[in-house]
């Protein structure tokens, strides 16, 4: 403490800031980790593990093995494990259409109406693997800029008031808001296959991305585990973080750099599916590659994200303070966050802190990248725009991002399952890894199962032709 508080005095007098990034050069094994230039001078590590699978089939050796792997193709279908092999990614295309249809309607009010016109999916994960088909319904949320705003309801056609008994008086009315012209109106219709996403599959890639402060350490037990599996697993240094290089400009860690780094990353190591997996911060680069690349990204897993409301930077934080004082504040800044992040602080908790290398970076790089979290795009109906199949995770006990948050983002996306973990604080994948994997890996092999549906609409049309048959059945003399 006594240390931290002269190197802050000495920072402030010679008006440099304390480094506490880790260098370029990892102590770990080198085995998996690539450091990417993703601009002159802006160096990001990355752990990149690639399966070892069968060699593939060269295009002289393809005529002669179609038949022979047309044969094994459901024999490999049944296997669960094990190397994947050049048909494996064919295989794997075939999944369930999903139509996407929905119009979002933005009122100058602040009210924000949904109409699903298309399939919605909503389940428990691990209660109903193959999800449930939902009725086109109606969502209506306030916006973020107009929750102090009352909300009624739809108005309805206004009819003749019934005078009360004598006697009696009648309450007054609440207060309703009248609709007016929409400010915006947003139409989606598409159709996008989902399909189940195993580790055999050679076209399947995961991108983890970590929060402020974290590194991709932070992620140790799910890489391991899904690199296992046959995962071909992706988990950047944000700039500044781990031993990614770290600029000594503010600019450098806005949230838009930041997201070009990641766009980079994701261009290069992208596969045909992919699955974004995020933390906390890391959560909106996630739905940022995902509104840009709808493509390319088949699910995405986001993580004590918080709400679907548009990033902007809090004047009155303690991480607006000069860098010379947070570096003076450090170790109380670090106690915060394992109290707050983590549902125990005991000696486990500790070292998963250090292990994971958490919150170990400068004080210049905490505040530029608190001040950067500018993103006016990333509001409401940018995340109702989202047609990816969404999974949810939030730690029961965490502190930072509260639990109504993860709630209102789930009603507004369309495909969204929601999962609390009640053990689990800030840091679920830290402190439950086991559970995290599972409900992760479930997630990942999920498919929506469209054979209800059509019993539902097979149902419904005999009906109407029975109803039909019924009606203009000729009555016998």
């Amino acid at each position: 403490m006594l240390t931290s508080i002269t190197e802050g005095i000495l920072c402030c007098l010679t008006g440099k800031v304390a480094g506490l990034v880790l260098s370029l050069e990892s102590t770990e094994p080198s085995d998996g980790f690539e450091f990417v230039e993703v601009k002159p001078g802006r160096v990001l590590r990355v752990r990149h593990i690639v399966p070892e699978r069968q060699p593939v089939v060269t295009e002289g050796q393809v005529a002669g093995n179609e038949k022979k792997d047309a044969e094994d193709d459901d024999d490999d279908d049944d296997d669960g494990g094990g190397g994947g092999s050049a048909h494996d990614c064919n295989d794997s295309n075939t999944g369930s259409s999903v139509h996407c249809k929905r119009k979002i309607t933005v009122y100058r009010n602040g009210q924000l109406v949904i109409e699903n016109l298309g399939d919605v999916l909503h389940s428990e994960i691990l209660q109903c693997r193959d999800g449930d088909l939902e009725p086109c319904s109606t969502v209506e949320v306030e916006l973020a800029d107009y929750k102090e705003m009352p909300s009624s309801p739809d108005p309805k056609p206004v009819t003749p008031p019934v005078p009360p008994p004598l006697g009696e008086q009648k309450p007054a009315p609440p207060p309703r808001r009248r609709r007016r012209k929409p400010k915006r109106t947003v139409q989606i219709d598409s159709k996008r296959v989902i399909s189940s996403c195993k580790g055999t599959h050679s076209d399947v890639a995961l991108f983890f991305v970590h929060g402020v402060g974290g590194s991709l350490d932070i992620w140790g037990s799910q890489l391991d585990f899904f690199s296992r599996l046959g995962y071909e697993v992706i988990a950047p240094d944000l700039a500044g973080h781990g031993a990614s290089t770290a600029p000594q400009i503010a600019a450098a860690y806005t949230f838009y750099a930041l997201a070009e780094d990641l766009r980079a990353i994701f261009k290069r190591y992208a596969r045909k599916r992919n699955i974004l997996i995020g933390h906390s911060y890391g959560v909106s680069f996630c739905t940022f590659l995902a509104h840009e690349y709808p493509d390319l990204v088949h699910k995405v897993v986001m993580i004590n994200g918080g709400g679907p409301t548009a990033l902007e930077p809090s004047l009155c934080s303690i991480f607006q303070l000069p860098s010379c004082v947070l570096h003076c504040l450090s170790p109380c800044l670090a106690w915060s966050f394992l109290k707050a992040g983590f549902a125990r602080q005991g000696t486990k908790e500790k070292q998963l802190l250090k292990q994971g290398n958490a919150f170990n970076v400068s004080p210049f790089v905490l505040r530029a990248m608190m001040s950067g979290q500018y993103w006016p795009e990333g509001d409401e109906v940018y995340h109702a725009e989202l047609t990816v199949p969404i999974l949810l995770v939030h730690g029961m006990c965490d502190k930072f991002v509260p639990m109504d948050e993860d709630q209102r983002m789930a009603e507004i996306l369309l495909f969204a399952f929601l999962k609390v973990i009640e053990e689990g604080s800030h840091m679920v994948m830290m402190e439950c890894p086991d559970t995290v994997n599972t409900l992760l890996h479930e997630f990942f092999l999920w498919e929506p199962d469209m054979s209800r549906k059509d019993r539902i609409k097979t149902a419904t049309a005999l009906g109407d032709t029975l109803h039909t048959l019924k009606v203009n059945k000729p009555v016998e003399k």
